[in-house]
């Protein structure tokens, strides 16, 4: 059955606008991180595109963005899980934002076009990134996934039924989007997404010789973690680390100047990464 009118404006396929959402909520994260997510974007795209930020507080952004209100989806916020699960406000209705929307972390780098993320598969597929950390498992990655709005919407029942429960369950959002999500997941093509922590920054010995580089065919360089672009521009592993040479962190790793292991503050070491620098501007 042919798709309607509306579905094909929607879909960001055969030059109809490409949608991109993003969600800003608290302090974590500033109006520079959104501004430069849109630069970044404007750049790697063939238009037209727009970029959706749902948000509690719109101060400072480039007015290019449309801005939306956080949606309304109540529920107790689980008290005992890391999971970053005030994504799923996103999962149901969005108001005037309708058809297939691809969601991109504030924290990502685009560094190539990404046109390839709304012609991929079919326009009613969840498509996720695939989870490094959890290689055997498939789980998926929601740094950047790509959905129909409203697909989802599912999901927000069975968090909503028990929001502790399904966190202790699942630990992590992304984990419950994969198994739970409505027709089942897609992952998007080997090597698009690049985590920069695994698979930009040279292990040990060479992450102390070399900058982290951006792997073959990488489209977008998600910074799962704690790791930030800033703290990758100033060459430290966290923001509560501090800026060392490369001989500093090893003299460090010797004196028990640390707050991991031995072996853990080896590998916990980036030089300053000056395309992050480049790439990451409004």
């Amino acid at each position: 059955m042919p798709e309607s009118s509306t579905q094909m404006i929607a879909d960001g396929r055969n030059g109809s606008v490409k949608q991109i959402i993003c969600i800003k909520w608290g302090t974590q994260f500033g109006p520079e991180y959104v501004n430069r997510l849109y630069g970044m974007i404007s750049r790697n795209i063939t238009p037209p595109f727009r970029l959706y930020c749902f948000t509690d507080n719109a101060t400072g952004l480039n007015p290019e963005i449309a801005v939306r209100p956080l949606p309304e989806f109540s529920y107790k916020a689980p008290e005992r899980t890391k999971g970053k699960w005030p994504k799923s406000r996103l999962w149901g209705d969005l108001g005037d934002v309708t058809g297939v929307v691809l969601f991109l972390d504030l924290d990502v780098i685009i560094t190539a076009n990404l046109d390839d993320f709304f012609s991929f598969g079919d326009p009613d597929d969840t498509v996720l990134g695939l989870n490094l950390n959890t290689p055997f498992e498939k789980m998926g990655q929601t740094s950047v996934y790509r959905m129909r709005v409203g697909k989802l919407k599912p999901l927000q029942e069975i968090f909503r039924a028990d929001p502790q429960g399904a966190a202790d369950k699942y630990k992590y959002e992304q984990r419950f989007v994969t198994r739970n999500a409505p027709g089942g997941v897609k992952f998007w093509p080997r090597g698009w997404l690049a985590h920069f922590r695994l698979q930009c920054v040279p292990i040990f010995p060479l992450n102390y010789l070399r900058e982290a580089r951006i792997p073959k065919a990488t489209k977008i360089v998600i910074f799962p973690g704690n790791l930030n672009p800033p703290d990758a521009i100033l060459g430290r592993w966290s923001p509560n680390d501090p800026v060392r040479t490369p001989g500093q962190h090893l003299r460090a790793a010797l004196s028990g100047d640390r707050r991991e292991s031995f072996i853990k503050h080896l590998r916990h070491f980036t030089r300053p990464v000056s395309w992050v620098e480049r790439l990451w501007r409004e």
